[in-house]
């Protein structure tokens, strides 16, 4: 080996030894001649010293001549720094090494940002350089945390009987869920495969075939429009099980959070996870995904507005539509006018007309302390029982919505996590509150296609007591579906699947999936199912998401080695680019955009 210990390794315990480091040098100073270096791999940072009179004048000379990010090899003895000149805020700070030999292995241009943990560079900046931001302490810090969570959640499921199986990445196009990528085929012209946007099928056919506990860290790729937590490919960790229920899963999927919390953080996670239905939580919080590191529920006042004075509430009743509100406690001093009138502005962004509020002053029994665009138009009954469902103390501020549910859910959700996380600052990135949200509607009306569509996917199974909506009311159905929920992101998810024909067949029915196109898109999975498919069910959980949210990491980009940014484009790679006429002949395929 070319090194003796890392530069993260040396210890008190080493004073005296013969050391060979290799590494990056991070920064260079000369003080008084002597040459200090701090030479840094992903290990950590040693503190390195050029003295002539061990050295020598050619060593201290060359070692004058090192820049940031030359690679080096040294060999030295192990010192003492001393009580005094400890550097307690590292974990080699109480050695340094003299240096007795140095060798240069590389040199290295300037880089085009400094290789450091506070260093403020654009994130395209970065990307274009990605092999130097991986450099960089906090980037190996996520991606070392990534690999610790992704051995122990194979150690969990090995130990709880699970066999990882590896599932196709080409596969069929099947319409529905999101928009996939298609892979040409050469060989038969015209024909595509398509990228396998998860490994739904191939899990679900791996019941039918008997293997009972399936896993697989799967690399998955869905054709969408970008954000902080989404990217073109993305890793789950998706698992598959037999002859189970809901609990079955859920405990699999608690104890593998807890798990990778332990021996990833170190933190000791409750159990069981706190639980709710998709229906108390949006309710009570307006979100199927509710942060939970703050108060502020939302409450329901529709059968309060019709007496309450205000003609916009009573409006909004007598459209079939609902009042509610919430209470940010005593946040009076802390939003200005001026944040409430963005904060409206971020309302209508999202859809709502406006967004009525009220501050209290410092006595809510008076008419005078109420102030605001609502507080006017209230009677004075309607205020007293206002107070008393809403909590309202002195310095409280109160937000109203008034729309259809869809509407208000939308709007006081985003504004409760608006007001929550970045107005209040009452949320700790490392508060974990896990939640299970459970039993979604199987179905949701889609008002672009006037039709109801599948919530999960097709192949979700309904309660057996809903099973006879299907046909008549499929919005009343309820699924046995169960996501897994950390600090107002959904970190998994998955349901109890549909393994009888009849069943699948009269929800393929409330979709409007007559039998000739489901056999033409599933075929495949049908046939199977009619070979004694097992009662089953699974989930998969968010791996980037995972790993973002362990490292408090700004977005999934800064967990991924090698991501693509919010245009969907390789910046290190510069791809995608245009291919050559002769490839594209030999794709068979003619395209109508100008190659450059």
């Amino acid at each position: 080996m070319m090194r003796t210990h890392t530069c993260g390794q040396l210890r008190a315990t080493d004073v005296g030894s013969s050391t060979t480091l290799c590494g990056w040098v991070q920064n260079n100073r000369d003080h008084g001649g002597v040459i200090f270096i701090d030479l840094r791999d992903r290990h950590g940072l040693t503190q390195v010293v050029f003295d002539k009179d061990i050295c020598g004048e050619e060593g201290k000379a060359l070692a004058d001549k090192l820049r940031g990010e030359w690679v080096v090899q040294v060999t030295g003895e192990v010192r003492s720094r001393g009580e005094k000149n400890a550097n307690k805020n590292l974990a080699t700070g109480a050695i340094e090494v003299f240096a007795k030999t140095l060798t240069v292995l590389n040199q290295a241009q300037t880089p085009p940002f400094e290789i450091d943990e506070h260093a403020k560079v654009g994130e395209e900046v970065r990307l274009k350089s990605r092999f130097l931001d991986l450099r960089r302490p906090a980037m190996q810090k996520r991606l070392i945390a990534r690999h610790k969570a992704m051995q122990s959640a194979r150690r969990f499921f090995d130990a709880n009987g699970f066999v990882e199986v590896e599932t196709p990445a080409l596969c069929k196009y099947t319409p529905g869920g999101a928009r996939n990528f298609l892979v040409p085929s050469r060989l038969h012209q015209g024909q595509f495969y398509a990228l396998a946007e998860s490994p739904q099928l191939f899990k679900q056919l791996l019941m039918v075939a008997g293997y009972d506990r399936y896993v697989q860290i799967a690399k998955c790729f869905r054709d969408e429009d970008l954000r902080n937590d989404r990217q073109p490919e993305f890793t789950q960790i998706d698992l598959e099980m037999s002859f189970i229920d809901m609990e079955d899963i859920m405990g699999i999927g608690e104890g593998m959070a807890r798990t990778l919390w332990k021996e990833v953080l170190g933190v000791d996670l409750p159990a069981p996870f706190r639980r709710m239905t998709w229906t108390e939580a949006m309710n009570s919080y307006g979100s199927d995904k509710p942060d939970l590191r703050f108060g502020m529920p939302i409450i329901d006042l529709t059968d309060w507005a019709p007496t309450s004075g205000f003609s916009v509430f009573q409006k909004a009743v007598e459209a079939k539509g609902v009042v509610r509100a919430l209470n940010a406690k005593k946040a009076n001093e802390l939003l200005s006018r001026r944040t409430l009138d963005t904060l409206t502005e971020f309302a209508k962004g999202l859809g709502a007309k406006g967004l009525a509020w009220i501050k209290i002053g410092a006595d809510p029994s008076k008419a005078e302390d109420w102030q605001g665009p609502a507080a006017k138009n209230i009677t004075p009954e309607a205020r007293a029982e206002l107070a008393r469902r809403l909590d309202v103390g002195p310095g409280d501020v109160l937000f109203f919505g008034a729309d259809s549910f869809k509407g208000v859910c939308t709007v006081l959700g985003a504004v409760r996590v608006e007001l929550g996380r970045n107005l209040l600052k009452l949320a700790k990135w490392d508060d974990w509150q896990f939640l299970w949200v459970h039993s979604a509607p199987l179905y949701e009306w889609s008002e672009e296609s006037h039709s109801f569509v599948a919530n999960h996917h097709p192949f979700t199974c309904p309660y057996p007591e809903h099973v006879q909506f299907l046909a008549s009311d499929p919005g009343k159905v309820l699924s046995k579906s169960y996501d897994m929920v950390l600090n107002g992101n959904e970190i998994g998810g998955g349901s109890i699947r549909i393994h009888d024909a009849a069943t699948q067949g009269a929800v393929f029915r409330a979709l409007g999936i007559s039998e000739e196109e489901a056999q033409k898109k599933f075929g495949f999975l049908l046939h199977a199912l009619s070979f004694g498919a097992p009662p089953h069910g699974g989930m998969a959980f968010g791996l980037d998401r995972l790993i973002m949210l362990m490292t408090d990491a700004e977005s999934i980009r800064d967990v991924i080695a090698y991501p693509k940014t919010q245009r969907g484009r390789d910046e290190m790679l510069d791809c995608p680019t245009p291919v050559s006429d002769r490839q594209l002949k030999d794709l068979h395929i003619v395209t109508t955009v100008q190659q450059a």
